[in-house]
């Protein structure tokens, strides 16, 4: 080839294994232990590829540990502006049938792929485990390379495509012709220290009745909990995710929302939210008390201050809403998934609030055909503010 390859690993191939030969990898900095990858989030709908990641903010860089629990003949990794494999920035794993390379790669506007002259991912290990390869690299937030992305706060475009047949050089990579797709996530998170909890903790699972998630792409379930009579003022302090196992590709984002205290009573119900059957007494289940995406970790509050939930002028009533994302169109997938709170009776200094800025969505919202350009406009009521 005209351009230089870092070879990375002599690998054996076959049509249905791959096995781990050789890997010498010599590159500068520390290689962070397993344990140090405080972020995860799979990748693909079927969990083939699984990320981890942890964020240095002293070097100013991002450490990842890939999963790969089927390795073919290589596979595609990498960011974009909106998802797109054109104008995008890769590191890219591939075999020839007989030797595996490893780059750092960039996508021209017609989704040809170029090897970078500045090699930006570098590449601290692999390794084999029982359940796939695990691969190990590294990237700076920034590298002024213009051909690479820049990690910024925010919502990241992370893609990914699965080489499926040995190719002979990274040009001869067709990725139209690959499988391939895209997760969003946050990469940068916020360097937060973890407050100490009280000896008077208590936890309360708001979770799904082991229910069979629908065959279909977008599914928005919601089920009734109730908290216990009498149930007096807590602060709930922190809560995480509790995530049924197998279904961690599934469970896009959940919340659990307070009911209206206006009403004395709520009907138990248990089926997708847009069902006709659902009453409409649900919609007055909209205070937060948690929420949680894909990626996140556990959710502390600050030392001073909790949400407030139970007591007087407070419903009993909790409601729980989980958007499974299944667009392979599982069947008979059952789910247990929900929030896990931790709360305390020892009041702390301050409530703390939820305000949820935003649009509904609506019809209006799409854009018209043929239009230039689509203004869409909301406003925040005083009664939002008050």
């Amino acid at each position: 080839p005209s351009f230089k390859l870092r070879e990375v690993a002599s690998m054996y191939f076959t049509m249905i294994a791959v096995f781990l030969v050789i890997l010498v990898v010599a590159l500068q900095g520390s290689v962070p232990r397993e344990s140090d990858f405080p972020y995860q989030v799979p990748l693909d709908p079927q969990g083939l590829l699984e990320l981890s990641w942890n964020v240095s903010y002293p070097e100013q860089a991002v450490h990842f540990q890939l999963l790969v629990r089927d390795l073919q003949f290589g596979l595609l990794f990498g960011m974009s502006d909106r998802g797109e494999f054109e104008n995008a920035d890769l590191a890219v794993l591939w075999s020839d049938g007989h030797n595996s390379y490893f780059g750092d790669a960039w996508s021209d506007a017609k989704g040809q792929l170029h090897m970078d002259p500045q090699q930006d991912y570098q590449l601290l290990g692999a390794r084999r485990a029982p359940e796939g390869l695990y691969l190990l690299f590294r990237r700076a937030f920034s590298t002024c390379d213009p051909k690479d992305y820049l990690i910024e706060d925010g919502t990241v475009h992370l893609i990914y495509g699965i080489l499926e047949k040995p190719v002979h050089s990274l040009q001869a990579i067709n990725i139209s012709a690959i499988h391939r797709g895209l997760q969003r996530v946050q990469l940068l998170k916020p360097n937060i220290t973890v407050p100490d909890l009280p000896s008077d903790l208590k936890t309360m699972e708001i979770t799904a009745p082991n229910i069979v998630i629908p065959s279909q792409e977008t599914t928005y379930w919601c089920y009734m909990a109730e908290l216990p009579n009498g149930f007096p003022k807590h602060h709930i302090i922190m809560y995480e995710p509790v995530i049924t196992a197998g279904n961690e590709a599934l469970v896009h984002h959940m919340e659990v929302f307070q009911c209206a205290a206006e009403f004395d009573s709520f009907p138990h119900y248990n089926g997708p939210c847009d069902s006709k059957m659902k009453p409409d007494r649900l919609n007055y289940c909209r205070h937060v008390l948690a929420a949680w995406a894909m990626g996140a970790q556990a959710f502390y509050y600050p030392e001073e201050a909790g949400l407030a939930f139970g007591g007087l002028g407070s419903s009993r009533y909790l409601r729980l809403e989980i958007h499974y994302h299944n667009p392979l169109v599982f069947k008979g997938r059952r789910d247990s998934s929900g929030i896990r709170l931790y709360y305390t009776a020892t009041l702390r200094r301050y409530d703390a609030g939820i305000m949820e800025l935003g649009l509904v969505y609506t019809p209006v919202m799409a854009i018209p055909p043929g239009e230039d350009a689509f203004i869409l406009t909301g406003y925040c009521t005083d009664k939002c503010t008050q």
